[in-house]
Order: C-alpha cells, then sequence, then structure tokens
C-alpha cells in the first residue's frame, strides 16, 4: 500500500513508519514538526536502509494539503497520528488543542475523500473511556467523562470519522485505542522526546535517570492497589507501532467503522515500572510521593482480545524489554535528537 503519515515524525508515528517499510509499504511522511524534528526521519532512515519521503505541511492549511495530495500517487491509506498531545498544556490552553487537532483532521478528511483516498487509521486514546465503566476496558465500554481537552479532541475526532463514514459508506475508519506506550526502537536511534518537562512517566524515569531531571515525583501511594500506587496498562512502543501495521487487515475487508484496544491487557504500578527499571538497567530512580492528582483513577487496564481475535494483533515485548529499551534510547541521546 501507498500511506500517507501524518505526524510520522514524532514517537509512536516515527516508530510506524519503521514496521509499514519493513512490512513493503511506501510511505509519505507529512508534520509541520512543532513538535518533533526531521531528524528522527533520519535515524528511521537509517534504521530501514532507505531515504523517508518527508513533506512539511500543515493540516489546516488547505492549500498545502491539497499540493500534497496532487503530488503524490494516490494514497491507499492514511494513517493519523497528527496532533497536540500533551494532556496539562490542553487544559491551559484548550482552544489551541481544538483549533488544532480538529481543523486539521477535518481538513485532511476533506481532501482524502476528493482524492479518492477513503481509508483512515486514526491514533486515538484509552483517554475516551474517561472513568471506565468497567475493568478490563473493552471496546464495547461506554465512553466516560474525559477530565481535559486533549482527550476531547481524541473523542470528537472518532465521531467526526464515525460521521464521515455514515454519510459516505465508502470510507473505512479504524479507531485504535491505546493505553500507556513507553519504551524505545532496540537500536536506541529513535525514541521518546517530549519538549520541556516530560509529562509522561517513562521519559521522566529516563530523564531522572540521565541526571537531566533530581527526582521523580509518584502522585499518590494510598489508591486501592497492592502497593498504592496507580496501575496502568504500558504498552512497548514498538508492539503499538506494530498493532497500527496490523489494523490495515481490517481496512482491506472494508470494515466500515472498526475500534480496537490496543494495550498488554495486564497492570504495572508505578513503583512496579520504577523497580522494574532500576532492575533492567541497573540504575537507582529516586522518587518521593507527591499527592493525588485530580481526576486519577487507581487501575486502569485493557481488554485487548478482540485485536487479537480479529487482526491477529497482540503485545510481544514485557516490561524489561519496555525498561531496557526506553534507558538505551535516552543514554545514547541524553539531549533528544538534539
Amino acid at each position: 500500500m501507498h500511506i500517507l503519515v501524518t505526524g510520522g515524525t514524532g514517537y509512536i508515528g516515527s516508530h510506524a513508519v519503521v514496521e509499514l517499510i519493513r512490512e513493503g509499504h511506501t510511505v509519505l511522511v507529512a508534520d509541520n514538526l512543532v513538535n518533533s524534528t526531521e531528524e528522527s526521519l533520519r535515524r528511521v532512515a537509517q534504521i530501514v536502509g532507505q531515504p523517508i519521503p518527508f513533506v512539511n505541511v500543515d493540516l489546516r492549511e488547505r492549500e498545502q494539503v491539497e499540493r500534497m495530495f496532487q503530488a503524490q500517487p494516490k494514497f491507499d491509506c492514511c494513517m493519523h497520528f497528527a496532533g497536540l498531545k500533551a494532556v496539562g498544556e490542553s487544559v491551559a490552553q484548550p482552544l489551541r488543542y481544538y483549533e488544532n487537532n480538529l481543523n486539521s483532521t477535518i481538513v485532511l478528511a476533506d481532501v482524502m475523500g476528493k482524492h479518492g483516498c477513503k481509508n483512515i487509521i486514526f491514533s486515538s486514546s484509552a483517554t475516551v473511556y474517561g472513568t471506565p465503566d468497567h475493568i478490563p476496558v473493552t471496546e464495547d465500554c461506554p465512553k466516560g467523562i474525559i477530565s481535559n481537552p486533549y482527550g476531547q479532541t481524541k473523542s470528537m475526532i472518532e465521531q467526526i470519522l464515525t460521521d464521515v463514514h455514515t454519510a459516505d459508506p465508502g470510507w473505512n475508519v479504524v479507531l485504535l485505542r491505546y493505553f500507556n506506550p513507553i519504551g524505545a526502537h532496540p537500536s536506541g536511534l529513535i525514541g521518546e522526546d517530549p519538549t520541556g518537562t516530560p509529562n509522561n512517566l517513562m521519559p521522566y524515569i529516563t530523564q531522572v535517570a540521565v541526571g537531566k531531571l533530581k527526582e521523580l515525583g509518584i502522585f499518590g501511594n494510598d489508591y486501592d492497589t497492592p502497593d498504592g500506587t496507580g496501575v496502568r496498562d504500558y504498552i512497548h512502543v514498538v508492539d503499538l507501532a506494530k498493532g497500527h501495521v496490523k489494523a490495515l487487515q481490517a481496512l482491506e475487508r472494508n470494515c466500515g467503522v472498526a475500534i480496537y484496544n490496543l494495550g498488554t491487557g495486564r497492570g504495572y504500578s508505578v513503583l512496579e515500572l520504577v523497580n522494574a527499571f532500576m532492575k533492567a538497567t541497573g540504575v537507582n530512580i529516586p522518587y518521593s510521593i507527591k499527592p493525588r492528582r485530580p481526576g486519577d483513577i487507581a487501575i486502569y487496564y485493557s481488554d485487548p482480545s478482540k485485536a487479537k481475535r480479529e487482526l491477529g494483533w497482540e503485545a510481544e515485548l514485557g516490561v524489561e524489554e519496555m525498561c531496557a529499551d526506553a534507558w538505551r534510547w535516552q543514554e545514547n541521546n541524553p539531549q533528544g535528537f538534539q
């Protein structure tokens, strides 16, 4: 397939590009480099042994998107990763998140349809479940109250794309709701490179390990969990990327709208992850306990059995590989891609 990968210079997108090329697909990466760098694609090219076609485009600008489609052979599919994604920033700057994430998707889908590309895989998030109705979380779990604008944009984009299919059943839409991606490519060449202080647990741990940050703050140790810290479903980013590639199968059989959870199906507590990192790397992680954050829940993990049943996908890498690969990336690249 010839696949447009939006946001393909970012953390998950760049790993997906590696797996797409390994499976024999051709790609064009589209990104405006607001939170990423083209250096990630130079690293991807090292991994796969070929240059990665790239266009710097703002998906909100219809003329730019039109030019991109006109200059390319017809795309079979779009894998849509592009969007702003920091939860805390979205709370502080809600209008920026709604304007960017929604408008970019609306323009993209409209231009796709006009150019006869009616297959899209949307990289969504388990955030759309809010406080879930049941654990483990299945795809038929109703959407809950979402506590931040970032999560709201994911939910709204899911609805927009579902409505596009309703209006034109020629569209196929795959919504991938994934849990907590961590780790990095085993080569150590690409990985998570957050701007500023990390929002997510693993890059915070690795930046403490490399000496960029003094200590890890753990928010709450009085939850109803085995060690009192919150339990989450962490998934290796390479497994997650492979799940996106497997989702192409759903498009090939004209799935209409299909939803899949991508997770491991088991939870690790914050302290379990910290201890696993120290065991896998031999690096000590100092931490202190902070008050709970509002909106955090005790336990949150997926039931990914539908993806195994229908796509033949399941997570293969364990928490040890997640930790070792995350550390290899950070140790080799203490300043990220800079």
